[in-house]
């Protein structure tokens, strides 16, 4: 594997590897010094045309802990403002030896672009409505060691709450937890649900009350504003009265059940409770593992990568 470019480009195999692969790096970032050499002399190149905090931070997080020198390429900064091409950008920064781009683009499709113009792997942290890789990743690393099913989410049911139209990471995780066999089943209005997503494997409704007391994770998402250029709800008071999780819907949820959120929230719009009172969830640990996720990621494409290594954690 020299990219990452699309969760739908991982088999069932490639997922377990990897996220057996994260826990390796997670007992590194439990050390006094969570740091190893694995990337040494490797240098991994932030490339953001979107604002982020989790993920970009994270990213420059894993790759320090490998020891890979890291980048931060700055678009506001940068010769794109006198006329430079992305192209010719993605060039100059390969010319000094870049060996990973992590890539975020509000345009699908970016990320597959910039491989054709540089021999570097590729990493896509995120391209317009498209894919979000290394989330699905780090979100199926959360729900099955929540559950203690590092393999498998058979049986389980996971509710992906929101604004799926516009949600690449609604996108990514459809693909990564099906093949771990979960049942994913989609809640939110129908103006914010894909016309494709009948043809995926989901189920859909349109009312949060009708399965929250049923399933085993409540993921919630955010209504992406920034990325609307019509109205696509009466109100925001009435999406969150049907839509947003409330101190009575986390009352009716099932024990066990997680609740989780890729961040950022909006807070008393989509998350209408404060998550730090709801003992099932999980949405700080998302951060925490995003760290090890990317190591694992990193690692596998620069490092000596292979079944062995993923097998075994070698190199480490």
């Amino acid at each position: 594997m020299k990219h990452l470019l699309s969760a739908q480009d991982l088999t069932q195999n490639d997922i377990i590897a990897l996220l057996d692969m994260a826990d390796h790096m997670a007992e590194i970032n439990t050390r006094p010094v969570p740091k190893v050499p694995a990337l040494r002399g490797k240098t991994v190149v932030s490339v953001f045309f979107e604002d982020s905090t989790r993920t970009r931070l994270s990213f420059e997080t894993a790759a320090k802990r490998l020891s890979a020198d890291t980048m931060t390429f700055s678009a506001s900064t940068s010769s794109l403002n006198k006329g430079e091409s992305l192209r010719d950008t993605i060039e100059t920064l390969s010319a000094m030896r870049v060996d990973a781009f992590v890539v975020r683009h509000k345009s699908s499709g970016v990320p597959l672009q910039i491989t054709e113009w540089t021999d570097a792997s590729v990493i896509n942290a995120g391209d317009g409505w498209h894919q979000h890789p290394t989330q699905a990743l780090t979100d199926a690393f959360t729900i099955t060691r929540s559950f203690g099913t590092p393999h498998t989410l058979e049986g389980r049911t996971i509710a992906i709450v929101g604004d799926v139209l516009h949600s690449r990471v609604a996108r990514s995780n459809i693909a990564v937890l099906t093949k771990l066999g979960a049942k994913v089943v989609l809640v939110g209005p129908s103006t914010l649900i894909p016309i494709q997503a009948q043809q995926w494997p989901v189920e859909i409704l349109h009312s949060l009350d009708e399965v929250v007391a049923e399933v085993d994770v409540v993921y919630m998402l955010r209504m992406q504003r920034e990325r609307m250029e019509t109205a696509f709800v009466p109100s925001l008071g009435e999406y969150t009265a049907r839509f947003g999780l409330t101190p009575d819907r986390v009352s009716r949820m099932l024990a066990h059940a997680l609740v989780m959120h890729p961040g950022p929230m909006n807070r008393g719009i989509d998350m209408v409770v404060d998550p730090a009172q709801v003992s099932g969830s999980r949405i700080l640990q998302q951060v925490t593992n995003g760290i090890p996720v990317r190591m694992a990621v990193l690692f596998t494409l620069l490092g000596s990568g292979g079944s062995t290594a993923l097998a075994t954690g070698a190199d480490l």
